[in-house]
């Protein structure tokens, strides 16, 4: 009984050191990234400010120091997005069977690309729309004196829900690669899916006005419906699962 134990407990503390492991690879890519990129970080709140049209303010002594270093770790946690997706797999991978461990590779990139694909889209379409919006709503007698805390929070927050959004055509393709889902199964409950899209708006947006869960609300059907023709074009060559 003692040994049946021992044996079981032993596989659940390899799982914690494979997953301190993994983390600790993590911190370091990113603190790597951190160093990498605070020399330009006062150059990246000038690119994020430019669709404002109006200089930023800082409202404390140090809260222009926190915002520089809020902005070089977010920079650096995107600059070293594949090693964490690809730890991220690494941790996963032994639990997954012998067909389904080639998706790494594919699995890394494109969650790269389309991680910096909704960050870029967020940056280049949807902030400069809604600065705009927002900026001149009701705002005839208003002089916007707009804190660069504020500010900045309120666009890496927007960037990074988006980037995180457009991972949903391949998590959808992914799940049907693997069989956990079918193209049949997402369409017929596709009512329940722009409910749930519904929900993770009203969290991912980083303001409580209606305008711009909206504006998720209406990525994430979109993204939602991609993943379903996505899943109808690559999904079935999967084999299915076997217990």
């Amino acid at each position: 009984m003692a040994r049946s134990v021992a044996d079981e407990k032993l596989p659940f503390f390899s799982h914690l050191e494979e997953l301190r492991k993994r983390i600790l690879w993590s911190v370091i890519a990113v603190g790597l990234g951190f160093v990498a990129t605070f020399y330009f970080s006062d150059q990246i709140i000038k690119f994020l400010a430019r669709p404002l049209g109006v200089k930023l303010a800082f409202l404390a002594p140090t809260e222009a120091f926190w915002v520089n270093m809020k902005v070089a770790f977010v920079a650096g946690l995107l600059l070293t997005l594949p090693v964490i997706l690809y730890q991220v797999w690494a941790f996963i991978a032994p639990g997954l069977l012998p067909h389904e461990r080639k998706f790494a590779t594919p699995f890394v990139i494109l969650s790269t690309m389309f991680f910096a694909i909704g960050v870029t889209f967020c940056l280049r379409y949807v902030i400069p729309f809604a600065i705009r919006f927002l900026l001149t709503y009701k705002t005839e007698d208003l002089t916007p004196v707009i804190s660069v805390g504020a500010y900045v929070d309120f666009i890496l927050k927007f960037a990074l829900a988006f980037g995180l959004v457009f991972e949903l055509p391949l998590a959808i393709t992914l799940a049907a690669k693997l069989g956990f889902v079918t193209p049949q199964f997402l369409s017929r409950n596709r009512k329940y899916a722009i409910l749930i899209n519904a929900v993770a708006a009203a969290f991912l947006t980083p303001t409580p006005d209606a305008f711009n869960m909206l504006l998720m609300l209406a990525a994430l059907t979109l993204l939602y419906e991609l993943g379903v023709i996505s899943a109808r074009l690559f999904g079935r060559r999967a084999p299915a699962r076997t217990p």
